[in-house]
């Protein structure tokens, strides 16, 4: 505890190493991107509805993609299920979490309320990936969740909270005290799985976290007290949750191993199981010219542990065979096919999702938490063709771009805020060391006319 709320408390002050530096502003692209799209979605709307019903008039934070403005632990809720609305926000696949859409909403939400700068949000954004992360590698993630825990809420619970906190001033007995509220506040069971039209997962995984971590950075900065150390002694965090914690976690190499560098960005906007085999077919496809006529039967392989999330799932996003008939269809995938529901009606993507078997493979489970995938395609002509994705384009061992994130970024900005203004945006984020208040970029996340 007293390296961790030394390390928040000083977050804001501390400098970051270019490349951490960069990596930020990747995710807060990104991020900013799936927050803006996710407005316009169903877990979207939904948010939205929720705050309008509680009639509170405040204009300390924006709601992306809308005109709307807020008290900031409700922007940071909706924003946070906006974030999550679909399969497009990063994830970090040792610690079972997707830091980004619970800690962003945070983070922005915070920032506009303490006017701060955009070198501050990136400090508190690296701090909040930190301890998000350490926080379910600490509890062994793949035992917790299978346990019936939500790995994806508790860690952004915490990861939020310390971001938010460090944006609202606080010291470091504070920072004590905001890991209390934080763990307070700490609950998620895994059902989230059996969500079909993800609303409740775009609550559990962003909206929960963004909450309440800033209702705990509020309260901390507003003055309230409480236990200072959380993670220790009788009846603590730790007695209450994992079989054989990992008690020292949260503190080990703070500011010299930076999480945020070991978390994934998506270059495909679906669940994070499929990446590997759509990047698989997608290479078949650039390198041989296949069609859908040429294929004959599809065999797919991932770990044993993803089979459940994406296999025939009702929502096509985190369907893996109706989003390898689509990609094998179209010959590429963009935003809008990978989330065209009445498609999955479609008579000839039905006939080639009859033809694709998908089974779990011991190895690739024993290469986790990588997740990699293998595609057998039978040709009709007897031939058969194999890619084995081993590092899925976007994560830390294939990293994307500048400009392929921002090609993904314009195309799920561009629809709700215009070209011009998604353009701007895009460039505010990636000199955002240069904005001395963070509320300039807030206000580009709306547009000018409203939508709804």
């Amino acid at each position: 505890m007293p390296a961790l709320s030394a390390y928040i408390a000083s977050a804001l002050a501390q400098p970051l190493p270019l490349e951490v530096m960069e990596k930020a502003k990747f995710h807060l692209l990104d991020t900013l991107s799936s927050m803006v799209s996710g407005s316009q979605l169903l877990a979207g709307q939904k948010a939205i509805a929720f705050v309008e019903a509680q009639g509170i008039s405040s204009a300390q934070a924006v709601l992306a993609g809308t005109t709307l403005r807020t008290t900031a632990i409700n922007a940071a809720m909706a924003n946070g299920m906006f974030a999550h609305a679909d399969e497009t926000d990063d994830s970090h696949a040792a610690s079972l979490t997707h830091p980004g859409c619970g800690i962003v909403p945070a983070v922005l939400a915070a920032a506009e309320l303490y006017g701060r700068s955009g070198m501050a949000v990136l400090r508190a954004m690296t701090l909040g990936y930190d301890v998000c992360c350490r926080l379910t590698l600490s509890l062994d993630p793949y035992a917790f969740r299978a346990a019936g825990h939500s790995s994806h809420t508790f860690g952004p619970n915490f990861g939020a909270a310390a971001a938010a906190g460090a944006l609202a001033g606080v010291d470091v007995q504070q920072a004590r005290y905001l890991m209390s509220y934080a763990a307070q506040q700490a609950s998620g069971v895994s059902c989230w799985m059996r969500d079909k039209d993800h609303v409740e997962k775009a609550f559990d995984f962003g909206g929960m976290a963004a909450r309440n971590g800033m209702t705990a950075a509020l309260m901390v900065a507003l003055g309230f007290t409480g236990v200072d150390d959380v993670f220790s002694g009788e009846r603590c965090f730790y007695d209450a949750y994992g079989e054989s914690p990992d008690r020292t976690a949260l503190g080990r190499e703070l500011g010299t191993r930076y999480e945020l560098l070991g978390t994934s960005i998506k270059r495909w906007t679906v669940g994070s199981p499929i990446q590997a085999p759509v990047d698989a077919l997608d290479l078949l496809i650039r390198k041989h010219g296949l069609r859908a006529a040429d294929v004959r039967a599809m065999h797919v392989r991932i770990p044993h542990e993803s089979l459940t999330i994406v296999n025939n799932r009702d929502m096509p996003e985190i369907c893996l065979q109706h989003l390898l008939a689509v990609l094998l269809l179209d010959g590429a995938m963009s935003f809008a096919s990978a989330h065209d529901r009445p498609r999955m009606d479609d008579p000839q993507v039905q006939a080639i999702r009859r033809n694709i078997t998908l089974q779990g493979d011991d190895d690739l489970s024993r290469a986790m938490p990588s997740r990699q995938g293998i595609v057998d395609v039978e040709l009709a002509n007897g031939e058969t063709l194999r890619e084995h994705t081993l590092a899925v384009r976007g994560t830390p061992g294939n990293p994307m771009t500048r400009q392929e994130l921002q090609d993904k970024c314009m195309e799920l900005l561009g629809p709700v805020l215009g070209a011009a203004q998604a353009t701007r945006l895009c460039a505010t984020v990636w000199a955002i060391e240069n904005e001395n208040d963070v509320r300039n970029l807030a206000s580009l996340l709306q547009p000018t006319v409203p939508l709804r």
